[in-house]
């Protein structure tokens, strides 16, 4: 059996390799946009700490796009004002992104008519906002030659929205809301809901007289103390069930005491 012929030895293909994904990581840095570092876009508003990862999907009509601050829009995410470039929007923003806005990878945010986003939003990847949709009142004119409707489409702070889902327009969703992957969204979704399904429906909500119904499955996550430190957190990895069982059994006095001990238990 012949030897394959290599064009590079090992440690050539190696080293080409590493130069490869050194490049593109800096390209990657070098990239991507921020208020410091806007390129040629020149948007509306660019908040501190904000940034476009590099490479970006269709960007246009960014003097009527406002993003806040501390958001990351991902890879590949498209963000437009208006039907199509070049056009004069008005003295008003068209697509507002509120502060700690997180959109995923691939998502597109289309604003033809106004689209607002709240504060600490965050998207998975592959969501599809869009303020217009398509018309087919006339029989005899193809859809795509037949002009659109554009509605508004408002989405509260903090909602989470799953990967691929749609938000179509004039779809008004409320506080901390969260949208199941795949789901479609129209119309009114209050506050504090869960939604899935095509066309998208409540399956659970929470109201201050009933809290969650239906009730959750499994109990809440319980964040760690600001005054834990990472020694406290290595030492209680390492604890078997037993140890685990004997410690959850402890009152908080005694927790509060034994956390003051050093990792080695002394």
């Amino acid at each position: 059996m012949p030897k394959r012929k290599n064009t590079f030895s090992s440690w050539r293909r190696r080293l080409a390799q590493r130069a490869v994904h050194a490049g593109w990581a800096w390209v990657q840095r070098t990239g991507s946009v921020s208020a410091e570092q806007p390129g040629r876009f020149r948007f509306g508003a660019l908040g501190e700490a904000t940034r476009l990862a590099f490479p970006l999907g269709t960007v246009f009509g960014e003097p009527w796009i406002h993003i806040g601050t501390h958001c990351i829009i991902a890879e590949q995410v498209t963000l437009t004002a208006g039907l199509m470039p070049d056009l004069d929007l008005g003295p008003d923003p068209i697509l507002r992104i509120g502060n700690g806005v997180v959109l995923g990878r691939g998502s597109h945010v289309i604003a033809d008519s106004t689209v607002t986003i709240g504060d600490d939003c965050y998207f998975g990847p592959y969501v599809y906002v869009t303020s217009t949709n398509h018309s087919y009142d006339d029989p005899h004119e193809p859809i795509g030659k037949q002009w659109p409707r554009f509605e508004p489409v408002e989405i509260g702070p903090g909602c989470w929205i799953g990967t691929g889902a749609v938000i179509l327009p004039g779809a008004r969703i409320g506080r901390n809301v969260v949208v199941a992957a795949g789901a479609v969204v129209r119309g009114t979704v209050p506050d504090h809901a869960v939604v899935a399904g095509a066309p998208a429906r409540v399956v659970r909500r929470w109201t201050p007289d009933d809290g969650w119904q239906p009730p959750l499955r499994t109990p809440a996550p319980v964040p760690i103390p600001d005054d834990i430190t990472p020694g406290q957190l290595r030492a209680l990895s390492g604890l078997d069930e037993e140890q685990v069982a004997r410690l959850a059994s402890l009152d908080e006095d005694e927790a509060a005491s034994l956390a003051e001990l050093e990792p080695d238990g002394s």
